[in-house]
């Protein structure tokens, strides 16, 4: 039995001020992975006993980057996707083990008035690709923001923000195009028609104590694991961050 745990931390020298270091402790997770660090090499020391540590840094400072942690070690790991164009901003960190991958991302925001959402498609594609290249050797867990809601039952406003940044049909098609390629959406196969599931709020609104939220983060596994899923959850109770820590527990 593993648990895999996934955050975006929103910057994690902040959210440690805001009780990171108890949900990691508590958790207790075989993998733990971030996304927004916001971090360069050295800006933190973060004792994490009993597990590895693993770190993509963007190459522009406090902003994007992944991190990793794990309490096995791996076979080989992996840092980006082996495209120049895509490995400048520190956003997938993959770990191999004997019997699957396990990959962090943390997908590219299209951005306001969608000025990133042609560089996005070519992600989409490119990382897709990556991702169907790792599932012909073995399984495959993804973890992540992929700043995405997919469905309309993925938000709490589906009419107003249709076309914006996370909710365009370009980018839902694309997250249609990654599971036709052979890949489950964890929670919406415990959860087909739960509602009101969400893993990020705006700062704006009063959005999260209203429940305003969007369902953008992800633990996707390919087909061959399904079987071997005992459980997803989304930890709305734990804060420190826009976003909260979202699960798969895997036999």
């Amino acid at each position: 039995m593993s648990k895999l745990i996934s955050w975006n931390v929103n910057g994690l020298r902040a959210c440690r001020e805001k009780g990171f270091t108890e949900f990691f402790a508590e958790a207790d997770a075989d993998f733990f992975a971030l996304q927004e660090t916001k971090l360069q090499e050295g800006q933190i020391d973060l004792p994490t006993p009993g597990y590895l540590q693993f770190w993509n840094y963007a190459k522009k400072k406090g902003y994007s980057g992944t991190a990793l942690f794990a309490k096995k070690e791996p076979l080989s790991v992996s840092y980006g996707i082996g495209i120049e164009e895509h490995d400048q901003e520190g956003r997938v960190i993959t770990l191999e083990y004997p019997d699957y991958y396990v990959v962090t991302c943390y997908t590219p925001n299209a951005q306001t008035e969608l000025k990133r959402l042609a560089y996005r498609m070519r992600w989409e594609d490119d990382f897709r690709g990556y991702l169907t290249g790792l599932r012909g050797k073995k399984c495959v867990i993804l973890c992540g923001d992929l700043n995405v809601a997919h469905e309309e039952i993925d938000l709490k406003n589906p009419k107003s923000n249709r076309q914006n940044p996370g909710f365009t049909d370009e980018e839902r098609g694309k997250m249609t195009e990654l599971l036709a390629a052979g890949f489950v959406d964890s929670f919406r196969h415990f959860y087909p028609d739960k509602t009101d599931a969400y893993s990020w709020w705006s700062y704006r609104f009063h959005a999260r104590e209203k429940n305003a939220g969007w369902r953008i983060d992800y633990f996707l596994v390919s087909e061959d694991l399904k079987e071997r899923l005992t459980g997803a959850s989304i930890h709305t109770e734990v804060y420190g961050s826009d976003h909260c820590p979202v699960e798969l527990d895997i036999a």
